[in-house]
């Protein structure tokens, strides 16, 4: 009976030290896991002081690219609301399917200026031959498409384009058109899914030749000024589109055209270079607040305006650039940024560039005003009444008073 006491007496014992030593174990466990210890609250960092996550940069530029600024020291203008690249006049012989080495330069430039939109103002490829075969004609397109679409189409930029003469000429011949299969053809390239140009298009109407589009809250039309006339229902169509809600709610409206409203350039001052009823053009665009009309054709820079409608001349960074009227300067090929800054009086801010030498062209070396066949020009920055009795006396010299008259 004793012996039995003592066993059950020490097994008492023993189970009572287990017990102990297990509720020291959870009572130290739940200890630790109210109050942190010393060294762990020294590890600990407060929540604001964690490193932020990491943001992805934008991707590099590529080193070919990089190469190109480093060589030609071209410098990044300051940007605006809304950035566009204007090229024009790319083309070269009769043909041809080569381009001129600027224009694979100002393609690797692109994206060193990082626009918003690629536009272009006619003479992509070299038609206006009845002796081109349909052939030719195909192989210019796909030679136009490597060396410009595609590379904005892999940029995934945008490209807004106007027909220019050699593109598909819409001269006429009694009832038709002389070069109707290249607008065939054109309008072929253009309507393939496969070249696609990447445009938040309004109205196709009459896709490549007469469309609407918008982009970062502008409003672009373009139409057919492949030669001097607009016929009178396309007339209409513009009227109908530049009224419409979309392109009145817009912060700027912009129009895309090859030919300009006044000659500008040595060789191209005079009619069939020009649009016909410049003036009634004009007043048709500044009825419904178009703020810029973007040319080419005449192969000459020259930022300007006439009345409250800015012109904005692009010089042709393809073959032939010409010489501007009554001037000694150079011709030069050339390519304009366009900075839009929504909230400036002007809108917009030229930054332009001489394409062989890589300089930046001045706008205070270019005359102050233009006298064309068909009216005065100013420069974007001169207003009429900047001008002196002298050069008022020298427009009224070669055109009638109303002609000068902004």
């Amino acid at each position: 009976m004793g012996r039995f006491s003592r066993r059950w007496f020490l097994a008492l014992a023993v189970l009572g030290f287990i017990l102990g030593i297990g509720l020291a174990v959870v009572e130290t466990s739940l200890l630790s896991n109210a109050e942190p210890q010393p060294n762990q609250a020294a590890i600990a960092q407060p929540a604001e002081t964690l490193p932020a996550p990491s943001v992805t940069p934008p991707a590099p530029l590529h080193p070919e690219t990089v190469a190109l600024v480093e060589r030609t020291g071209l410098t990044d203008p300051p940007r605006g609301d809304v950035r566009l690249v204007v090229i024009s006049d790319l083309n070269s012989a009769y043909g041809s399917t080569d381009y001129d080495p600027e224009i694979d330069i100002a393609m690797k430039l692109v994206p060193f200026w990082n626009p918003d939109l690629v536009l272009c103002s006619g003479d992509m490829v070299a038609g206006q031959s009845l002796d081109l075969s349909p052939t030719q004609i195909q192989a210019m397109w796909a030679a136009f498409d490597q060396h410009i679409p595609a590379p904005l189409r892999e940029m995934q930029i945008p490209f807004g384009f106007t027909i220019g003469n050699h593109d598909a000429s819409g001269a006429r011949d009694g009832g038709g058109f002389v070069f109707q299969q290249e607008r065939d053809l054109a309008s072929a390239y253009w309507n393939d899914p496969a070249h696609d140009p990447g445009l938040r298009f309004v109205d196709r109407y009459e896709f490549p030749f007469y469309y609407t589009f918008e982009a970062n809250d502008i409003f672009f039309l373009s139409w057919d000024g492949s030669t001097s006339s607009i016929p009178d229902d396309k007339l209409a169509w513009v009227e109908q589109a530049l009224a419409s809600e979309k392109a009145q709610q817009a912060k700027m409206r912009v129009l895309i055209g090859h030919l300009p409203l006044y000659g500008i350039a040595v060789g191209r001052d005079e009619p069939g270079d020009v649009m016909a009823n410049a003036d009634s053009l004009r007043s048709l665009l500044e009825r419904y607040n178009v703020h810029t009309y973007i040319s080419g054709h005449q192969h000459a820079y020259y930022p300007a305006h006439r009345g409250n409608l800015q012109l904005l001349h692009t010089g042709a960074l393809g073959s032939g650039p010409r010489q501007i009227i009554d001037t000694n300067l150079a011709p030069r090929k050339t390519l304009t940024v366009v900075d839009v800054n929504f909230d400036t009086p002007d809108l917009t801010t030229y930054t332009t560039y001489d394409m062989q030498q890589f300089t930046q062209i001045d706008m205070a070396e270019l005359p102050r005003f233009l006298v064309a066949h068909n009216g005065l020009v100013l420069r974007r920055d001169v207003n009429e009444s900047d001008l002196s009795a002298a050069e008022k006396a020298q427009c009224e010299q070669r055109l009638s008073a109303d002609k000068c008259a902004a």
